[in-house]
Formats: structure tokens, sequence, C-alpha cells
């Protein structure tokens, strides 16, 4: 039996898009842990840290999301490893976070003067301590536009794993329309959710900034 689109479903797709947040908020948190540590390794004056962390960026980068996500999804089974689709999901979007965050926060401390880091010298302080007290406040005020510009990306590309069966934001949408069969109003209701987080996320990054021009 067919039914009408209605305000069940728009309740059900809101539900849905709180699992759309927490899998984007699980990939910044787990993406910007290992991504610091990608930032770190191509900036430290260690080629052979260098090289390690630009073969991780490459790889990640040069691959699909959705590849990734099949890998893991399927692939691990295959090893033994026995993964739901939450799990392949958030490992997924948590390495492919890293590798742009790791290229985002690096370009970041590299924009940030040399004459910065020689002035720190100047003064007696360490590399740890140049880096921590005098380079790392200015890269993150660079930072917070392009980091806040990926987020919204991965936002949206969570809508990929919809593809391994992840009930989020997507798939809920996919659901109600076979159910309906109007796909149309269905899919702008989602665009529209999609559309208030994402936007929501431009907008604190323009406050963010702000703030921090203002405390320069």
């Amino acid at each position: 039996m067919i039914r009408e689109f209605g305000g069940t479903d728009i309740v059900y797709l809101i539900e849905a898009a709180r699992w759309t947040l927490l899998l984007a908020l699980t990939a910044t948190v787990g993406g910007g842990l290992l991504g610091i540590v990608v930032a770190v390794l191509r900036v430290i004056p260690f080629k052979p840290l260098n090289w390690l962390a630009i073969a991780w960026i490459n790889l990640i980068q040069g691959t699909p999301l959705l590849g990734q996500l099949f890998v893991f999804f399927f692939g691990l089974p295959l090893v033994g490893l026995s993964v739901d689709a939450w799990t392949a999901a958030a490992l997924s979007l948590s390495i492919y976070a890293s590798a742009f965050f790791g290229e985002i926060w690096r370009g970041s401390l590299q924009s940030v003067s040399q004459r910065q880091w020689e002035a720190g010298a100047a003064l007696g302080l360490t590399y740890a301590q140049r880096l921590g007290h005098v380079v790392l406040p200015q890269a993150i005020r660079i930072s917070v536009a392009p980091t806040v510009g990926f987020l919204v990306q991965l936002v949206k590309n969570t809508s990929l794993t919809a593809l391994i069966g992840f009930v989020e934001l997507t798939r809920a949408s996919q659901i109600i329309s076979g159910a309906t069969f109007a796909p149309l109003p269905v899919y702008l209701t989602a665009a529209a959710i999609y559309f208030v987080i994402c936007f929501s996320l431009s907008q604190l990054a323009r406050m963010l900034e702000r703030r921090l021009h203002v405390a320069r």
C-alpha cells in the first residue's frame, strides 16, 4: 500500500539527521587527532617522516571515499574482522578526513612567516616552544576557514555511507521514497536539512574568524 509523504516522515528524516551529525562529529574528532600527527610529520625537519606523511596523504586523497568505505565494510570480513556499517563508516571517514586535515593544517603552519621562527630562535626558544607559543596561534587563525570548509564537505560525504546500509539522512530518504513513491518532496526535504546543517557550520566559521581577528 502506497501512503503519502507527511509530517511523520519529516520527523523521521530529522531524527536520521542526528546520525549524519554524529558520524561527521566522530570523523572530525578521529580525523582531527590523526590529522595533527600528519601535519606535524609533514613539517618537522626529518625527511623520512616527511615522506611517510606525504605517502599517506597521496594514498588517501588519491583514492575515492566510496572505495575506502567498501574496503572497510567488505574487505575486513575477508580477513576475519567483522565490522558493522557504523564502524566501517566511522573508520573510513576518519581516515579520509585525516589526510585533508593534515594538509590544511600543514599549509597553515607553513604560511606563518619564517621570520616568526627566526625571531623565536633569537629569543632562545626551543623548537617546541616556537611551535607552541609563536607559530601555532597564528596557524590556527589561518586554518579556521579551510577547516570549516572541509567540515561542510565531510557532512555531505556522509551520504555515501547509505551505500553500505548505514541509516543516516540519505538512507532514510531512500527508505521513505520507496514507501511513498514521492522522491521529489522527500529529497527536497533532505536537501533542506543538509542546507541547514552546512549553512550553520559556515556561519560558525565566520563568527570564529571575527573573534580570532579581534583577538589578534
